[in-house]
């Protein structure tokens, strides 16, 4: 009994934790994040400023958790694939499940473009910069022509302009992500051909 009373707590703990995090990512976007206080994400939520202390003591600590629980998927998707073979079918998995945890982490993506100062000023840049390496390292084959190594690079960046650049286009969210990941499937597929590997 104690032990689902202490999982109760934390789910609830938890919960509260992404409540938190969640509005100050919406009241980031609606006003900046300069301008967002601790007391307007207090009452938003309508908790008391104390409540919200309890799990953050700074707007700072709560944006370097937005980042970290929204790019946890990356870091999981890194681990991944550095298991497995260097195949086609790997790379193309990468790349769509990079392009989900892309899609799911677009509020921040959207902010951390948008606060391109702050996003250096806490060193959130840095960490995703790593991130980012350690995609580009699984994807590029190393003894392949430096052509078909920035193909495979200009995948992952076709991705991400593809959350940014064709945002404002016509046509159906869904559909513009299918052609964004088509692609960049087509980069990967076209630089695998000279590696000689299955």
């Amino acid at each position: 009994m104690g032990g689902t009373m202490d999982g109760t707590r934390q789910r609830r703990r938890g919960d509260t934790r992404q409540r938190i995090q969640d509005v100050a990512l919406e009241l980031f976007a609606e006003q900046g994040y300069e301008k967002t206080s601790l007391r307007e994400i207090a009452e938003r939520l309508e908790v008391t400023k104390a409540a919200l202390y309890y799990h953050f003591k700074t707007k700072e600590e709560i944006l370097v958790g937005i980042f970290e629980d929204l790019t946890r998927p990356v870091d999981d998707l890194v681990a991944w694939g550095r298991e497995q073979p260097h195949t086609l079918e790997t790379k193309r998995e990468i790349l769509r499940r990079y392009e989900a945890a892309l899609s799911a982490a677009a509020p921040l993506f959207r902010f951390m473009q948008e606060n391109q100062a702050t996003v250096r000023e806490l060193r959130i840049g840095d960490s995703f910069k790593e991130r980012m390496l350690g995609l580009r390292d699984i994807l590029i084959d190393p003894e392949a022509d430096l052509v078909d190594q920035v193909r495979c690079a200009s995948a992952m960046f076709t991705l991400h302009a593809g959350m940014f650049v064709l945002r404002d286009l016509d046509g159906d969210p869904g559909e513009k992500r299918e052609a964004v990941l088509e692609v960049a499937i087509d980069l990967v597929t076209q630089a695998h051909r000279g590696t000689g590997r299955p």
